[in-house]
């Protein structure tokens, strides 16, 4: 007998962030589990690409893009995503924004730019879907987390902050909806090369930093973010809430060598 547990037939995602990075590949990875997918950008030429590739896998999606930090549109998302397929059945929270500079320049306008994407975005989508997970009695929340919601982050801290937030955001959650059958966990990327952080993390002193700090001596492939995100969607999770899986090559653990 087959174990049934990560099958994400006829349940509906609804993916923020979801046309490129992270994001993409998980949107992806959660129809090739069965799901039929809706992934949001701000751009509409990358929300179709993406819709096209999830419909080759023979799940249905839609194409609405959408920009995070305006409550009104996450609202439309929602509600157009509700129209077409009835329910919401898998939230994840992927839209990021970060910039690096050191603490002292970094100004106002950039500082609370990266908290509306990265917190208050997430927060938005909770919330407004969250309700209708309530009236469901049943939901699977997935918020991107990072490493540096645990470890300073050199020269990003309105990043490390924002993801810092995003993990106690998860387990408040976690806690007050168990209730209504919402699971609300988070992932936390290690290093992957996305065209967020393509830039920052192969710097020659900074690559060097990063992978002698990490025991697989590598960056991960955004393959090897999949497997955690349909996890945490499916009901294999289905007892799983508050808590943050890292998918980090083992930087978080590594220790003092010989």
């Amino acid at each position: 007998m087959n174990y049934s547990g990560f099958d994400l037939d006829g349940k509906h995602a609804l993916v923020f962030g979801g046309t490129s990075g992270i994001g993409k590949s998980i949107a992806l990875a959660l129809a090739e589990a069965g799901a039929d997918v809706v992934p949001i950008g701000r751009g509409i030429n990358e929300v179709s690409k993406t819709a096209r590739e999830i419909r080759a896998l023979g799940k249905r999606s839609l194409e609405i893009a959408a920009d995070v930090t305006r409550r009104s549109e996450v609202q439309r998302a929602v509600d157009t995503l509700l129209q077409e397929m009835g329910t919401i059945d898998i939230l994840v929270n992927s839209a990021g924004a970060t910039r690096r500079v050191a603490s002292f320049d970094l100004n106002d306008r950039d500082f609370d730019h990266i908290l509306d994407v990265n917190l208050k975005g997430t927060w938005y989508a909770c919330q407004i879907v969250g309700r209708i997970m309530r009236r469901q009695m049943y939901g699977r929340i997935i918020n991107i987390g990072s490493i540096a919601s645990f470890l300073s982050a050199h020269e990003v801290v309105a990043y490390s902050a924002s993801k810092a937030a995003v993990v106690m955001l998860s387990r408040c959650l976690a806690a007050e909806w168990a209730p209504y059958n919402i699971t609300v966990n988070v992932i936390a990327p290690g290093f992957f090369e996305t065209p967020l952080n393509r830039h920052l993390i192969n710097e020659p002193k900074r690559k060097a930093s990063i992978l002698s700090h990490t025991p697989m001596k590598r960056f991960g492939n955004l393959d090897e973010i999949k497997g955690a995100a349909v996890f945490l969607a499916s009901d294999a999770a289905s007892y799983v809430t508050g808590e943050t899986l890292s998918v980090d090559g083992g930087f978080l653990i590594q220790g003092v060598g010989p």
